[in-house]
């Protein structure tokens, strides 16, 4: 969330274990209180990181919460033996391009097959992703636009938005003014006020496309483990999507309220699931991307290369 990269990795030589824990000075103390989104955002660098240990030929050995004592430990990665080519090697192209666009889509339909192969990329995962009726699709949308105006009243949660706004030029964190993108014309595509500090060379409006894509993801149970489990399945349905041409923006307003959260995996099941995010996909333009930390900016203190 807002690009606050909430990871440091760690590399134990003996082991060879690549460990990932959370930086909690890069949380959101008023919008994320529970850390739920900083153990998504984890996830998300975790199925990265599996990505690429495979792509070089390693087997990723991955545990989560692998020490109860140390609750800022999220995950580790063990380079296993060498493994065969990578299965995926689309999906590590895609970690370079993949990022958020906050811009309009158009009209133009998502083909079946690529919805049901970001189904199973979440399923593999242990979550699911549901698309749904048009008719949830506007409940949902009407709960992500009741949360954004709660939010925006909401003093400390909106000076949290406007304090991770910055200047690429500041620092490798936050989303620059360019990436915010417009609003939507039409009001019906709520997207993140974040204090209204826009680029001046983005409109301030612009009208959405009329029928959005809206897919939500969501995990049976909801504990820390779920998180991380969640984040990587969010970033598997993401780069896979980027593989496909898909733009992608996330709508994680509604779950920043547990009461608007609850209401957004109620439609008939035969399981109570816990909504993790609430993705727009469609196609369009691609949009500024966000600065990213280079690995000497997110290895502790401690980490040396792994031995050849």
């Amino acid at each position: 969330m807002h690009n606050t990269q909430p990871w440091r990795f760690r590399l134990d030589p003996d082991t060879v274990t690549l460990e990932i824990r959370a930086a909690p000075d890069h949380g959101l103390r008023h919008i994320d209180p529970t850390g739920r989104a900083l153990h998504l955002s984890v996830g998300c660098a975790l199925l990265n990181l599996r990505v690429a240990v495979a792509h070089f030929g390693w087997e990723p050995v991955p545990r989560l919460l692998p020490r109860p004592d140390e609750p800022d430990l999220l995950a580790a990665v063990r380079f296993g033996g060498t493994a065969g080519a990578s299965s995926s090697p689309r999906l590590y192209d895609a970690v370079w391009r993949r990022h958020s666009s906050r811009f309009p889509f158009s009209e133009r339909p998502l083909p079946a097959a690529v919805l049901t192969e970001l189904a199973e990329a979440a399923h593999s995962e242990g979550a699911l992703l549901s698309r749904p009726v048009p008719r949830e699709t506007d409940r949902l949308l009407q709960l992500t636009a009741e949360a954004e105006r709660r939010s925006t009243a909401d003093a400390d949660r909106a000076g949290e938005s406007r304090l991770w706004v910055r200047d690429p030029n500041h620092s490798d964190l936050g989303v620059p003014p360019e990436a915010l993108g417009p609003h939507d014309s039409r009001e019906q595509v709520p997207m993140r006020d974040f204090g209204a500090q826009r680029h001046p060379a983005v409109p301030a409006s612009r009208p959405f496309e009329k029928r959005p894509s809206i897919a939500v993801l969501s995990t049976r149970h909801d504990t820390r483990a779920d998180w991380l489990r969640a984040g990587q399945a969010l970033e598997r349905v993401l780069l896979t999507a980027t593989a496909h041409g898909l733009r992608a923006s996330l709508l994680h307003q509604a779950l920043e309220w547990p009461d608007l959260r609850e209401q957004l995996v109620p439609w008939p099941s035969d399981r109570r699931d816990h909504a993790q995010m609430v993705i727009r996909l469609g196609y369009g333009p691609q949009g500024p991307s966000s600065p990213r930390r280079g690995a000497s900016r997110t290895l502790a203190e401690g980490a040396r290369s792994v031995p050849r």
